[in-house]
């Protein structure tokens, strides 16, 4: 971490990267252009499949990506034949207007399931973005805003870290508050970085990234249509980050800090969310029953629902682990909950309930409760492995603006 600097700029942060972003009403159209770049992506493992996934899933495996098209408002899935044509006029368009060839256009959509494209509305959306492209902190954040649907706020980051005495950056943008989900969140990533890396190698250093970080959040459950995360690589700085298949540490870590932030903003900004929920879990007998364990927890209607109300319901944590498939002794686990600033109470210790104990625990663990940051921390006590998820309270406006989604 102490290579690490976080810089201002979003994904325009990386040299040779240029981004745009325009609205009208709903709708919104993102365009970011990385010329020549090396590139990889992870996708749904949603079986209904929106059309600029079809698309994408093919076009990434010729390992390059110099344009990326992205509109919010409608996600054009579920529309059969009719989708697919949209989305190929949508990159033919794109293509003609910027000399790109279409085999290294990705396109990606977010928003309404199962309604036709506005084409209409779409192409000269995506004329004009291209027509504003630029390289400056303002394009990326107009390009993270056009990505928005019930988003609250943007979303971007960039870091810089140093790697054999030479600065390597990667840049970010994304959005997605609902439909999240443990396999990746409606979430669309779009990444950028001056290193110089194969298509191959950046295929393992994002799936990595994203195991640690978007796999990791849970807002509501739902697994989307249409998720979507893209890292370009143009290798503008010169510097290598991989060697015989082998990712540099330092560039890893970066990727993974950046990833980490970008997915702890969407879970900040869960639809109707009050609080953010870090679970941290530990002492467990492998990193696969920690994630089972930490993502059971942020998954849980009952946790969640307990968190919004400030309630430390320790036995809704208990049986959330429980049900979740991982390795455990109910007479040996630990739960307490903390703060950010430190204040700590702890609920469960090894199987003993200590909030009736005659100590402040209980009254300290309501205080944590009110937070804006609520952390809980599992140990299971079954050996070393740890995983940590982040998700949000289940509020009343999540039901609300789920309610209203269409209408």
């Amino acid at each position: 971490m102490s290579d690490i600097k976080v810089i201002e700029g979003g994904i325009c942060a990386v040299d040779g990267v240029k981004a745009a972003g325009t609205r009208q009403g709903k709708y919104g159209l993102t365009v970011i252009e990385s010329k020549d770049s090396n590139a990889s992506a992870v996708f749904t493992s949603n079986k209904v499949v929106a059309a600029p996934v079809i698309h994408t899933k093919e076009m990434i495996k010729g390992g390059k990506v110099s344009l990326v098209v992205a509109n919010s408002g409608n996600a054009n899935c579920f529309t059969g034949v009719d989708g697919i044509a949209d989305c190929d006029k949508t990159i033919d368009f794109a293509s003609e207007k910027t000399g790109i060839s279409r085999d290294e256009i990705a396109t990606a959509s977010t928003g309404v399931i199962g309604r036709k494209m506005p084409m209409d509305i779409i192409l000269p959306l995506v004329e004009e973005s291209i027509s504003k492209l630029e390289h400056s902190s303002e394009a990326s954040t107009e390009a993270a805003k056009s990505l928005m649907t019930t988003d609250t706020y943007h979303k971007e980051f960039a870091v810089e870290t140093e790697i054999d005495g030479k600065k390597v950056t990667i840049g970010g943008v994304t959005k997605g508050v609902g439909m999240i989900a443990p396999n990746m969140g409606t979430m669309l990533c779009f990444l950028a970085t001056d290193a110089l890396i194969s298509s191959e190698d950046i295929n393992k250093a994002l799936k990595a990234s994203v195991n640690k970080s978007f796999n990791m959040i849970v807002v509501d459950g739902d697994e989307s249509t249409n998720d979507m995360a893209i890292l370009m690589a143009n290798g503008k700085s010169g510097v290598e980050v991989a060697h015989d298949g082998q990712i540099n540490e330092g560039f890893q870590e970066a990727l993974d800090f950046l990833c980490i932030s970008l997915a702890k903003m969407m879970a900040r900004d869960g639809e109707g969310a009050t609080k953010f929920i870090e679970c941290k879990v530990k002492g467990a007998k492998s990193e696969e029953d920690a994630i089972l364990a930490s993502k059971s927890v942020i998954s849980s209607s009952l946790v969640k629902s307990a968190i919004f109300g400030g309630d430390p319901n320790w036995g809704r944590i208990v049986a959330a682990v429980g049900y979740s498939g991982c390795e455990m002794d109910q007479d040996m686990i630990s739960v307490s909950v903390n703060t950010d600033n430190g204040k700590e109470a702890i609920l469960v210790d090894q199987g003993k309930i200590l909030a009736f104990d005659g100590t402040s625990n209980l009254k300290d663990a309501e205080e944590i409760m009110q937070e804006k940051t609520v952390n809980i921390l599992v140990d299971l006590f079954q050996g070393d492995a740890e995983a940590t998820a982040w998700g949000c309270d289940l509020t009343y406006d999540y039901v609300k603006i789920n309610a209203e989604y269409t209408t």
